[in-house]
C-alpha cells in the first residue's frame, strides 16, 4: 500500500521530535533558532496543522542530519498535505469521522472489537440505515443516508489491489442483537459469512460462555500504520470517537485485543454460530 499525506505528516512529526531530543534541545530552543515559535513548533512534532518544508529543511540543519535524511524529511513536508474522496462531499462531516477516514485511507490493518453492533466495514445497508436510525434520534432521513453513503463508501478499500487485513471479534451480543427488522439481520449475518470467506477479513465470535472478558470497556478499533508507532486507537463514544496514539494506550488496547482473539471461537466455529443464529432470525 501506497504511503498516504496523513502516514507522512505523522512520520514527520515523530521524526522531527526525535532529531531535536536527539539534539539535547529544547523546544523553545529549537523554535528559536530557526525562527518560528515554541508553540509552532510543538504543532509540528505533534503531527498537528500544516507544515512548511523550507522550516523543515532549517530544523534539520540545525540538527545536523544527514544530506540524505534531510532530502527524506523534506520530501515529506511537501507531500504531507491531506486529501481523499470525502473532501469533496457535497455535506459536511463530523470532525471525528473526518479523522477516522483519513487515518483509514492509509491503514494495513485494522483490529475490530464490537460489542453492540456488527463493524461498520462488514455492515449491510440496509443495517447501517437501522443502526444509524437508532443512534442519531435527531438527525433526518437525509442525514442519515448521507452517513449510510459514507459507510458504503468507506467499504470500498476492501475492494483495493492491496486491501488491509480486517481482523473482526464481534461480541455474540452483536450477532444476536435483531437490528432493522428479521429480514435485514438475516441478511447482515449472511453477508458477514460472506465476507469472512475474504483473505483479508478474518471474523471471529465471542461467545457469551466466555463470561467476562479482556474489553469490558467496550467497541474499540486498532488502526495499523505503516509502521507500529503510527498506530492509532480509536474507541467508540457517544456523540462520536475517541482517538489515542500514546504508547502506552495502545499497547494496552493491543494486549486486549490479543486476549479477546485468544477468548473468541476459532474461526470455523464463529461461522457455524453465525449461520446458527441467521436460521434463528
Amino acid at each position: 500500500m501506497a504511503v498516504g499525506p496523513t502516514t507522512r505528516r505523522r512520520q514527520l512529526g515523530s521524526d522531527l521530535r526525535r532529531l531535536r531530543e536527539r539534539k539535547g534541545l529544547t523546544l523553545e530552543e529549537a523554535g528559536a533558532g530557526v525562527g518560528i515559535s515554541k508553540a509552532t513548533l510543538s504543532r509540528y512534532e505533534t503531527k498537528e496543522g500544516s507544515v512548511k518544508w523550507p522550516t523543515v529543511d532549517a530544523l534539520c540543519r540545525q540538527y545536523d542530519v544527514s544530506d540524505g535524511e534531510r532530502e527524506a524529511l523534506v520530501e515529506l513536508a511537501k507531500g504531507a498535505k491531506i486529501q481523499g474522496w470525502w473532501r469533496s462531499l457535497a455535506d459536511p462531516i463530523p470532525e471525528s469521522m473526518n479523522l477516522m477516514l483519513t487515518l483509514e485511507d492509509e491503514v494495513l490493518s485494522e483490529d475490530h472489537f464490537a460489542c453492540m453492533y456488527v463493524p461498520g466495514l462488514l455492515q449491510t445497508r440496509a443495517y447501517a440505515e437501522a443502526v444509524h436510525r437508532a443512534s442519531e434520534m435527531r438527525c433526518t432521513e437525509k442525514e442519515v443516508q448521507h452517513m449510510v453513503d459514507i459507510r458504503m463508501k468507506r467499504q470500498e478499500l476492501l475492494k483495493r489491489e492491496q486491501p488491509p487485513h480486517i481482523w473482526a471479534v464481534i461480541d455474540e451480543a452483536a450477532i444476536r442483537r435483531r437490528v432493522g427488522g428479521r429480514n435485514t439481520m438475516r441478511d447482515q449475518l449472511l453477508h458477514l459469512l460472506t465476507v469472512s470467506d475474504c483473505p483479508d477479513v478474518t471474523v471471529q465470535i465471542l461467545p457469551f460462555s466466555t463470561g467476562a472478558h479482556a474489553a469490558a470497556v467496550g467497541s474499540f478499533t486498532i488502526l495499523g500504520g505503516q509502521t507500529a508507532h503510527l498506530d492509532v486507537v480509536y474507541v467508540d463514544i457517544i456523540g462520536g470517537g475517541l482517538f489515542m496514539e500514546k504508547p502506552k494506550e495502545i499497547e494496552r488496547y493491543r494486549l486486549a485485543f490479543q486476549y479477546l482473539r485468544a477468548q473468541a471461537l476459532d474461526i470455523d466455529a464463529s461461522a457455524d454460530l453465525i449461520r446458527s443464529v441467521a436460521k434463528e432470525s
